[in-house]
């Protein structure tokens, strides 16, 4: 592991009221746990079944996790394709404690015609050596992965592509949301299911559990805006929540308790805004704020209540790396409603050029009870946490 350093950073008291109260300020600091070379997916889970939250990463070339508290770091997959990894997704899928994972690669920007790769990692005794890679169905361009809950205590990974086959810029055919289910021997084949094949230009996904019921629902951002897959019964439903071209997704609940969704726009765009749901679901969601709108190729999103005030604040990375010809700086910010509505909200800045953000994710490493931001960086070769110390 490369070299740690911890720095307290200064931060800002926010003076706007809740009506529950003031809105606390957010307090961290940071410690910096790998140099690394891309960085494109990023988990949050157990891997090792002792009850702590590791961070797992797919990087350039290679899949490594590292083992929360020591932040050691543990390659189990190198190589899998010959061009880069993607994607990544980990999850306990039976319910052993440990996660389970699948990764994707081969990742071509332009390429729609035969470039992608989906791999199970099968887990061995000891979780930090060599996982045996087993090589699944894929359709181009894949993307973005998530394992999700079914109706009976099972799992199925959704794998998502950016573009569909043969389209260019989003025109020509739909991407093909794929469902894929495990097979009790995870070497034999794993059969799939189409969720949707009407979207396009589709950057990033987000599993959501809005019925009541176990199953997990999906929230899509695409060309044609932000779209909820609901499975009901052996069909997939789907319908539109936003028309604004997003690249980024994930949602949340406002201090007045409705339900809200965070993007970016459009994607690896310049805006972050937030809508709420309407009481009547068939109707478009509003848009209640654009929190930022001089982004610099905003790629990732990450919705927590970091504040601990019972309702959520979003932070968004971007890592300026388009329009290539306009020099930018990267950046970290996180976005805290100042109202109960939703309809203002309270700007901290967390981190500049330092972090270039690939991916963020957020989760509790430390079991002190509050959210922690972990980040991997592909300009500035660095993954990092943020301790929460509000």
């Amino acid at each position: 592991m490369k070299s740690c350093f911890l720095s307290l950073c200064s931060f800002l008291l926010i003076s706007t009221s809740l009506q529950a109260g003031e809105l606390p300020a957010f307090q961290w600091s940071e410690q910096e746990i790998d140099q690394i070379q891309i960085g494109y997916g990023l988990q949050l889970t157990d891997i090792n079944g002792d009850g702590k939250t590791d961070i797992l990463l797919a990087d350039k070339s290679t899949v490594q996790w590292y083992e929360n508290p020591s932040w050691k770091k543990h390659i189990i997959a190198e190589k899998l394709t010959v061009r880069d990894n993607v994607c990544v997704a980990a999850r306990d899928i039976d319910g052993d404690g440990k996660a389970e994972i699948a990764v994707g690669g081969q990742w071509n920007f332009l390429e729609t015609m035969k470039d992608g790769a989906v791999h199970y990692l099968v887990a061995p005794e000891d979780r930090t050596q060599k996982w045996k890679p087993v090589k699944l169905y894929n359709d181009p361009s894949v993307h973005r992965m998530h394992w999700i809950a079914g109706a009976d205590d099972d799992y199925s990974l959704v794998v998502k592509p950016l573009r569909g086959k043969g389209s260019v810029d989003g025109v020509g055919a739909g991407i093909r949301i794929l469902n894929y289910f495990p097979p009790s021997d995870p070497t034999a084949e794993w059969k799939t299911e189409l969720i949707s094949d009407s979207l396009n230009l589709s950057h990033n996904f987000h599993p959501v559990n809005w019925d009541d019921d176990p199953e997990e629902e999906l929230i899509v951002a695409a060309k044609q805006g932000v779209w909820y897959h609901d499975k009901q019964g052996d069909l997939w439903k789907t319908r539109q929540l936003t028309d604004e071209f997003a690249g980024e997704v994930r949602d949340g609940k406002l201090p007045d308790g409705r339900r809200f969704i965070a993007t970016v726009e459009p994607m690896h765009g310049t805006v972050c805004a937030a809508y709420v749901e309407p009481e009547d679901s068939s109707k478009p969601w509003k848009r209640l704020a654009v929190l930022d709108d001089a982004l610099k190729d905003g790629h990732a999103l990450a919705v927590a209540d970091y504040l601990g005030i019972g309702s959520d604040q979003i932070v968004v990375g971007w890592r300026a790396m388009h329009p290539r010809d306009v020099p930018g700086e990267p950046g970290i910010k996180l976005f805290s409603p100042a109202k109960q509505d939703g309809s203002e909200w309270v700007e901290t800045r967390i981190s500049g050029a330092e972090v270039a953000v690939e991916d963020i994710k957020a989760g509790d490493l430390n079991g002190d009870g509050k959210p922690d931001i972990v980040a991997a960086a592909r300009q500035t070769k660095n993954l990092r946490i943020f301790w929460n110390e509000s």
